[in-house]
């Protein structure tokens, strides 16, 4: 599958969907994002399953700042919709496959249960969308994403 570029208006849309998403924010200044392009495509070759979307940092200003992405690259994945990474920095092909098994193998509904336990007000949204809408921020590794309720566009932190 082919690497999909994101804008403000379709990051959310696509992040939603389901499935893993993940999504490389870079620069066409960023010398470690120049490097991790070749990897992060080899990625998408491998795994078509999995959408792989970038985030050109300079042409989205505002959604790498509401992501607040302070170093590129950054990479974010999504499982079912939740936020489960958050890393910035290069990543060699074998951390960059560690990572994407790691989210493959996710006990997802290990990942809800623990998002309601940090937010019991969480076991009274019964929609999917809504329970996207009201997930947490991002992670720095695979698992339940901490920090405010509020996800969504504007609102979504990294750690």
């Amino acid at each position: 599958m082919p690497i999909q570029p994101l804008t403000q208006q379709s990051f959310q849309p696509t992040v939603a969907k389901g499935g893993i998403v993940l999504v490389d924010f870079w620069a066409t200044w960023c010398g470690w994002c120049t490097k991790f392009a070749p990897v992060y495509e080899e990625s998408a070759r491998m795994h078509p399953d999995i959408l792989h979307a970038t985030v050109d940092a300079d042409a989205e200003q505002q959604l790498s700042a509401t992501a607040q992405v302070q170093s590129l690259p950054t990479l974010l994945a999504f499982r079912d919709g939740l936020p489960v990474y958050s890393s910035p920095g290069f990543k060699n092909s074998g951390q960059l496959e560690e990572i994407v098994q790691e989210i493959m193998w996710l006990d997802m509904e290990a990942v809800r249960r623990e998002l309601v336990a940090q937010h019991p007000e969480l076991a009274q949204v019964t929609s999917a969308p809504q329970q996207q809408a009201a997930a947490a921020v991002m992670a720095r590794g695979p698992g339940i994403a901490a920090g405010p309720l509020r996800y969504g566009w504007p609102g979504l932190v990294a750690r």
